[in-house]
């Protein structure tokens, strides 16, 4: 297939995919501002008043970070995952596009690339309404972008995964209820590692998005609870897997036969 029809093929998933999320703004946007303008009113103002400082940096200062990639983990992935399983089940033109001549490299960069889209914008609009709250310093603005759009892209990948094999709604809100907002909860949002038990301290080592809240906070704060390497290597390991299993998932058509 020309490159120049390739191109014409992820426009035309990327549009549609950015299209639907402005187009449905009060159930793709409106929700994470209004659930951060509670968390960052609960958590940072009553409770970050009597809590103080955690690791020498005021406690809303503390959390602005986890708080803003809680939101960027949950929409690039629910973007993804709802978008295809659309697509797979009601309007149908994911049959249209699997039998066109359009490699699955790009039938997965346009679907992902909605989910980086919203997860980005998510996140400067979350940011944005942290600025009622508390006046975040970003010591590292390079570092930020780097861990949003890899974020983003992570996430995205991982609700393609979810949008093949879902077969029903259910299918889709199990991984971000039971699986993801447990993992971000446990990722360190609220908390330092270093202010758990040595038990817990090893278990959060092996939870992934442990590194990337630490790498994101790292951008703001210019400090992390691992070294900044480590939670970049963390990120492209996760991405590499998931791009793998992706396109084996698309080449086989495993999930998607009826």
């Amino acid at each position: 297939m020309p490159v120049e029809k390739q191109l014409i093929s992820f426009y035309t998933i990327l549009r549609k995919g950015v299209v639907r999320i402005f187009r449905i703004w009060s159930q793709t946007l409106l929700p994470s501002i209004v659930t951060s303008v509670l968390y960052f009113a609960v958590f940072g103002n009553i409770l970050g008043s009597r809590i103080g400082e955690l690791n020498g940096v005021p406690y809303i200062l503390f959390v602005v970070p986890g708080l803003v990639m809680l939101s960027v983990i949950t929409n690039s992935f629910m973007d993804v995952a709802t978008t295809f399983f659309q697509a797979k089940f009601f309007s149908r033109n994911i049959d249209e596009i699997l039998v066109s001549p359009t490699p699955p490299s790009v039938i997965i960069a346009g679907f992902v690339a909605s989910g980086v889209v919203r997860g980005m914008m998510i996140g400067i609009l979350v940011l944005i309404v942290s600025l009622f709250f508390a006046l975040p310093s970003i010591a590292h603005p390079l570092v930020v972008l780097l861990f949003l759009f890899l974020s983003s892209l992570v996430f995205a990948l991982a609700g393609l995964i979810n949008g093949i094999y879902a077969k029903t709604f259910d299918g889709i809100s199990i991984v971000p209820t039971f699986v993801l907002t447990p993992l971000v909860y446990l990722g360190g949002v609220f908390y330092s590692i270093h202010s758990l038990p040595p038990l817990w301290q090893t278990v959060s080592l092996f939870n992934p998005i442990f590194y990337i809240i630490n790498g994101f906070r790292y951008g703001f704060l210019g400090t992390s609870d691992v070294s900044l390497l480590t939670c970049v290597l963390v990120l492209l390991a996760l991405m590499s897997v998931l791009l793998a299993a992706n396109m084996y998932f698309l080449k086989k058509g495993l999930g998607l036969r009826q």
